[in-house]
């Protein structure tokens, strides 16, 4: 079952960003237009309480917008609430942790 997570973003047209975490294929996705086009964050378990966050995705027609920081969030607060620990293997989630420096989260990363 996939959970949600809403969160309001600029310049999508006022309507919020709902990310879904599907726990079966191990992502998080963002529908767009109506389901049409989809953003997602890939991660895959290498260890028993251990992910890697492999690969974040935007369409191009959707960059720019901030809709990766809501995967890289979501992505992040679910490492931190099942505590687990997370490789950062995706550039992006990187370089969201740089810019959004949380404790919790630089807990749950390998460094």
């Amino acid at each position: 079952m996939a959970q949600a997570a809403q969160t309001s973003a600029p310049d999508t047209n006022s309507a919020p960003i709902r990310v879904e975490h599907d726990k079966k294929r191990r992502q998080f996705v963002i529908r767009l237009n109506g389901s049409h086009d989809r953003a997602v964050l890939l991660y895959e378990y290498v260890g028993k309480k251990t992910v890697d966050l492999q690969h974040t995705e935007v369409p191009d027609a959707y960059r720019g917008r901030g809709i990766a920081k809501h995967l890289a969030k979501a992505a992040m607060d679910f490492v931190v609430e099942e505590d687990l620990k997370a490789h950062l293997t995706c550039w992006y989630i990187q370089k969201y942790v740089k810019e959004n420096p949380q404790p919790q989260y630089f807990e749950h990363i390998y460094q």
